[in-house]
């Protein structure tokens, strides 16, 4: 029993699917930057990304299912020769659409387009905004990250993004500790980044990082890693198990694997029926039959007011 299990048991909370809301697609690594927190292990080096006859296959799958909502992330989702695809074909469907947005690949001469194209479509732009700070940005980042992220929003604004769109924005924690308050950190985002910028937004998540790939790497070798899972499993609030993102999201990955979360994907924890499954292989009822997966970063999803890919849960 891992020491995720053993909080649920010893709270006495189960576990369990609810109803599907979400399916969630990771087209693959590529991605215009290197984040020291990036839990995918994405960068400029990195090619691994969907192929055509799989992006057609998981497009089939959202006409068929027609899930309430589709989250396109990566990598930076926009690098992905299908991502409009995406978009257009759950569109079509009438789900509503959430690109994981880095801010900075606005700012490409490849992909100056999206601030248009995403508010034509209506897509919600969930972008990446660990500080209102210019050196906590570029610390976490890279240097000048900062500076092209204000300008990617300032477009994101002139579109409708903020006032008659949805833009929300991410925190993370910059080392080994749990985002502060989210409603409180969103009032202080709002009012910085309107007082030094002009910028407006929707809302903004707090998103606690998880250890695995280069932040479990940081962990380890600055010495915190039984720090910070001793943290993570001291904070545990049963409080945000029912709101969890794995109860009602649909993972898969750039061959079509299903996962239950992007996390478990990195950790490559594929469900299995015997066989390693893939999209094309479950509905939305048959999966509700399996367990979901879990292993000790899960406690970072329950800690405090817990956190998923849409914020915190409490």
């Amino acid at each position: 029993m891992n020491r995720f299990q053993q909080q649920l048991h010893q709270h006495q909370v189960p576990l369990r699917r609810g109803a599907f809301q979400t399916l969630q697609i990771n087209v693959g690594r590529k991605c215009n930057q290197t984040c020291t927190h990036c839990h995918v292990d994405a960068g400029p080096h990195r090619t691994e990304m969907m192929d055509e006859a799989t992006a057609h296959r998981v497009g089939a799958w959202i006409i068929e299912h027609r899930p309430a909502t589709v989250d396109i992330t990566g990598g930076a989702p926009e690098l992905s020769e299908h991502f409009r695809y995406f978009v257009e074909t759950a569109r079509s469907v009438g789900a509503h659409v959430i690109d994981r947005n880095n801010l900075t690949i606005i700012e490409t001469a490849s992909h100056a387009y999206l601030p248009e194209y995403l508010a034509r479509h209506g897509v919600e732009v969930v972008a990446s905004l660990p500080c209102y700070l210019e050196e906590n940005v570029d610390a976490q980042r890279g240097d000048g990250v900062f500076t092209k992220s204000i300008r990617a929003l300032h477009k994101l604004n002139a579109v409708g993004y903020g006032t008659r769109l949805p833009l929300t924005l991410v925190y993370n924690p910059i080392g080994p500790k749990l985002p502060p308050n989210q409603a409180e950190l969103e009032a202080d985002y709002k009012h910085e980044l309107k007082e030094r910028y002009g910028i407006v937004f929707t809302r903004l998540f707090t998103i606690t990082n998880l250890p695995i790939a280069r932040f479990a790497t940081d962990l380890r070798e600055h010495g915190h890693w039984d720090s910070y899972m001793d943290l993570l499993a001291n904070s545990f609030n049963p409080a945000t198990v029912d709101g969890l993102m794995c109860r009602s999201t649909i993972n898969v990955g750039m061959a079509g694997e299903v996962f239950d979360c992007d996390f478990n994907q990195m950790l490559k924890m594929q469900q299995r029926n015997g066989k390693d499954l893939f999209l094309w292989d479950v509905t939305p009822t048959s999966l509700a039959q399996f367990p979901i997966l879990t292993a000790n970063h899960c406690l970072g999803c329950t800690a405090g007011a817990g956190s998923s890919c849409g914020g915190a849960l409490k």
